[in-house]
Order: structure tokens, then C-alpha cells, then sequence
């Protein structure tokens, strides 16, 4: 995908923390760079096809707030994810489904009603230059477009197509769990726990923190008791690793988590379950089950 020539999109709203995504540059982690992307997935992907563009292509994901853009040429986008109020100058439109967008508009994507990260897709995509093959930002390592500010600008890529495939009507798109439900196959470091703790992690009820990032999932509830003392030399780490650091509560590694870590890693998610924790807002109760 190469830039249009003349076509930008001017950041009017950055929102609490807005960042360009695609899905990510996994197979790196061998020299210490780690996958970002998407956090959810499934609804980046979907808003990229209501727009026409391939799966993988760039969007903006948004944190809660919501942000505002303004094209200088018309395209057209979706906003999709975590449910909003969307408008176009001020004038509500469709939230889920393909609007054009005149040059000069501003497309506003609100504060979410439900879930947590939004998706804003345009034909062509957000297309800022490519770090080892992707345009993803990375918020532990900085690799890639730093997150948005106002009055930033990117350019934009030029549309797969003369526009958007035909709509036939409502998509559905998947919501915010009210009760997330994790998965768990045994980690490598399993018997670094008590037979209680690890009872604990699979019958606890915990909840989503609010501290949690693109980094990892938090979680409040009952502390893991470990089994032996002292530190683990670092190791590698993967997507959807439940590392326990020494306050005994488990986080659940998401796509910016580094590469090596040295706390006991007592499960992992696989990554199918990790759309869903994209999703769930703080407070939302948490299980984790035997996989």
C-alpha cells in the first residue's frame, strides 16, 4: 500500500490513547522486538472489510475516549469496536457501518459506551512508514508511529477499490463480555506455586484493573502463593502468558509485552481468548478455567 498523493488525515482529537494498528510484526521476538497489533482482532479486521480494505490493514485503535480526524480528500470509513456515538461536522451518523466522509469533515468517534478500544478503518488506511514490515505501534518499545496527538498528521493509503463492498445491513459486531472467561493451559513455572494458589487461579473470581494496557491485563483479586523463593533469570515470554509478579497478582500478557521476563509464568491464555480481554472493561469479573 503506498500513500495518495495529497491524501492526510489531520488528528483533531487524540483521545486518552489512540495509536495506529495493523496486525503487528510477530516473528521478531528472537532479537528482543515484540508482535503489537491489534488488541481485538476480530473487530479491526471487520471494520477493514466494511471499508474494502484487505483484513490486515492499518487502523486507529482508540482507549476509551474516542478521537476525531479530518481528511483532506473524502474517503470512506467505520467506526467500529467499542460502541460510540459517531459524527460527521456534528451530524450523527452511523456507528458499525461504512459512512463517506467529505474532505475537510471531521469524523468524531465518542467516548465508548460499552467496551473499551475502537476501530476507525478508511479506505486506504493510516499508512505512516512501515518498521520491519508493519505499521503497528509499540508502546513498551517505541518501534513504530508514536501514539497520536493533536494536530498530527498521516498519511493516507490509497483505497483497494472504487469503494466499499455492498452493505446488506446490521453487522454484529462481538461486544464487551460481562463476565470474561479466560482459558488457562499450565505454564512453565507452575510448580513455583502452591497446590492452593494454583486451586486459587482456577476458582478465584478476579476482576479487570483499571492499570491494564496494551501491555497486559491486570487483574484484582486473591495473591498467588508461591511454592520457593528467590528470582527467576529472564526467559522468553509469549502472548497470553500469565506472568505472577511479587504482589501474587496474575497479569495476562497482551500484544506490547516484552519479549523476556524474570517473574514466574503460571499459565498461558491461548490467543484466540485475548480478543475478549481487549474488550472488557475495568471492573468486569474475571475467571480463569482449565483450558
Amino acid at each position: 500500500m503506498t500513500p495518495a498523493a495529497g491524501g492526510r488525515l489531520y488528528v483533531v482529537r487524540a483521545g486518552a490513547l489512540t495509536t495506529v494498528q495493523d496486525a503487528g510484526r510477530p516473528g521478531w521476538a528472537h532479537l528482543g522486538v515484540g508482535r503489537a497489533g491489534f488488541l481485538d482482532a476480530p473487530a479491526a479486521r471487520l471494520a477493514n472489510r466494511l471499508v474494502g480494505n484487505p483484513p490486515d490493514t492499518a487502523v486507529l485503535e482508540t482507549t476509551l475516549t474516542g478521537c476525531a480526524v479530518r481528511p483532506d480528500r473524502p474517503v470512506v470509513a467505520v467506526v467500529g469496536g467499542a460502541g460510540c456515538r459517531v459524527t460527521v461536522d456534528g451530524r450523527p451518523v452511523a456507528w458499525g457501518a461504512p459512512v463517506r466522509v467529505p474532505a475537510g469533515a471531521v469524523l468524531d468517534a465518542g467516548p465508548a459506551a460499552c467496551g473499551v478500544r475502537g476501530y476507525l478503518a478508511f479506505a486506504g488506511g493510516p499508512a505512516p512508514d512501515p518498521v520491519l514490515g508493519s505499521r503497528s505501534a509499540d508502546l513498551l518499545s517505541g518501534l513504530g508511529p508514536a501514539p497520536l496527538s493533536e494536530g498530527d498528521e498521516l498519511p493516507l493509503g490509497e483505497p483497494a477499490s472504487a469503494g466499499p463492498p455492498p452493505h446488506a445491513g446490521p453487522v454484529p459486531w462481538p461486544g464487551a463480555p460481562a463476565e470474561l472467561v479466560l482459558p488457562v493451559h499450565p505454564g512453565p513455572r507452575h510448580d513455583w506455586f502452591t497446590g492452593a494458589a494454583l486451586r486459587t487461579l482456577l476458582t478465584a473470581v478476579y476482576r479487570v484493573s483499571p492499570h491494564s494496557n496494551r501491555i497486559g491485563l491486570r487483574t484484582e483479586g486473591p495473591p498467588l502463593e508461591r511454592s520457593r523463593t528467590g528470582e527467576l533469570p529472564s526467559e522468553g515470554m509469549v502472548l497470553g502468558a500469565i506472568q505472577v509478579p511479587p504482589d501474587g497478582r496474575p497479569v495476562v500478557f497482551l500484544n506490547d509485552h516484552p519479549t523476556t521476563g524474570g517473574y514466574p509464568v503460571v499459565g498461558v491464555v491461548p490467543e484466540r481468548a485475548l480478543a475478549a480481554a481487549a474488550r472488557a472493561v475495568p471492573g468486569t469479573p474475571l475467571r480463569f478455567v482449565r483450558a
